[in-house]
């Protein structure tokens, strides 16, 4: 089987003194490597071709046949690592959390391990009949959320 650690080494040092960043790698035990890779304003085909390339120039397959796969980590994909989180200050964002709680907001904060959403909640105002929207501001800590990935919005 080919060593994830290896793969990675060889991924990151693809990546040195470049903009894009390392969110995943997965080695199956039946040797298909899937990398994913991200970048502040995406993932350009020609990029995951070159690293792939690079990639099958570090294994021999004369020694382990393999699969590979290199793409972009996927836009409805919930987050992975930090900098994922940290492109999207400013986008909204939805959030589920241990105890099966929905949120959706705007990212407004991230300070590692916890973010910070914006979002709006109906509460009851003296003087009001009804419950108005209030903006309310949601700290949550990244280990323990079951998930916050980009929220794709078609409006």
């Amino acid at each position: 089987m080919i060593d994830k650690n290896r793969v990675k080494s060889i991924v990151e040092e693809w990546l040195d003194g470049k903009d894009y960043f390392l969110v995943d790698v997965e080695v199956t035990p039946d040797d298909r490597i899937v990398v994913e890779i991200d970048h502040h304003d995406g993932v350009w085909i020609e990029d995951c071709v070159e690293l792939s390339r690079f990639i099958e120039d570090h294994l021999n397959r004369d020694e382990e046949d393999y699969e590979l796969e290199v793409g972009s980590a996927g836009l409805g994909q919930p987050f992975k690592v930090v900098q994922q989180y940290i492109n999207c200050i400013g986008k909204a964002v939805e959030v589920l959390d241990a105890g099966g709680a929905k949120y959706k907001g705007t990212l407004t904060k991230v300070e590692a391990p916890a973010f910070t959403i914006l979002t709006q909640e109906k509460q009851k105002q003296e003087g009001k009949k009804r419950p108005v929207l209030v903006d309310v501001e949601k700290v949550f800590s990244m280990d323990e959320v079951k998930y916050c990935k980009y929220l794709i919005d078609f409006k």
